[in-house]
């Protein structure tokens, strides 16, 4: 009886004390779970806000970003520059023309003459390599009297092209040329060489930016605001303008003192540039 009893007893204690003990393992496990819980969101929170420090921009920077996307201020400006300069090249046209009533004897006629031309130009300093044949015809001449198509004879033309940088011997050429037999002089031409050309092209186009930036400086001055960029730029192509030179042969007499050398005057060349400039304000 008294092993029964006792026996009683224990289970019963058991079963009063288990409740208390449910719950306090429910109390710590809930605990911990709230402590894993909180660590984990710690690290994960550390580790995101130190790599958001690494890839965020500075202040300066997402400034200057954001006036990127939102500066829609812009100012169209012209700039220009214009230079006058002396030619250094000279490009002139003789031409020799004879008729005659067959074709062969036109043609002979004219080489005659034209080997006579390229000596006495050679004899007075002319470069061979400044030479060359600009044109060379042989046509034939008609009548159209009576309603009849009659070849009267033929006429030969051959026309030399002096392209030279020697500009002050111009007038001595043209002069050697009409004595020697020339009797066309076609076509005078100053102008720039090609080296020169671009030096000047070179310079003029720094200037046309230069004049389109304090356009651009005083525009916005008064708008109150400032030149920040630039959003696109474009150069014109270049214009020249040839000087149209003087060209007054004077008559020609059988006696030499009455020949006058023929004045030949270069005058200026005129070369000018446009750009065009899209600044950005702010």
């Amino acid at each position: 009886m008294t092993l029964s009893l006792k026996y009683t007893i224990n289970v019963k204690e058991l079963v009063t004390s288990s409740p208390a003990i449910l719950i306090v393992g429910s109390a710590l496990s809930l605990v911990f779970v709230f402590y894993l819980l909180s660590t984990f969101i710690n690290y994960i929170s550390a580790y995101a806000q130190q790599d958001i420090s690494h890839s965020q921009p500075t202040t300066n920077s997402l400034t200057h970003i954001m006036n990127n996307f939102t500066n829609n201020t812009t100012l169209s400006v012209p700039g220009s520059a214009t230079t006058k300069l002396k030619p250094d090249k000279v490009i002139l046209t003789l031409g020799i023309e004879t008729t005659n009533q067959t074709a062969d004897t036109a043609l002979n006629t004219n080489s005659v003459i034209m080997h006579k031309l390229l000596n006495a130009l050679l004899s007075v300093g002319l470069k061979q390599n400044e030479t060359s044949t600009s044109a060379f015809n042989i046509s034939p001449n008609y009548n159209y009297s009576q309603g009849r198509n009659t070849i009267t004879g033929f006429t030969a033309t051959n026309s030399l092209q002096i392209e030279s940088s020697s500009i002050n011997n111009t007038a001595e050429w043209i002069d050697t040329a009409i004595a020697a037999g020339a009797n066309n002089v076609n076509n005078v031409v100053f102008t720039l060489s090609d080296k020169k050309l671009e030096e000047t092209k070179n310079l003029l186009i720094k200037e046309a930016i230069s004049n389109a930036r304090s356009k651009a400086d005083i525009a916005a001055s008064t708008l109150g605001l400032e030149v920040v960029g630039i959003k696109s730029a474009s150069v014109n192509e270049f214009e020249t303008s040839p000087p149209q030179p003087l060209l007054a042969a004077q008559p020609y007499g059988t006696d030499a003192a009455t020949k006058t050398a023929t004045p030949i005057i270069s005058g200026q060349e005129q070369v000018s540039t446009n750009v065009s400039i899209v600044y950005l304000l702010g």
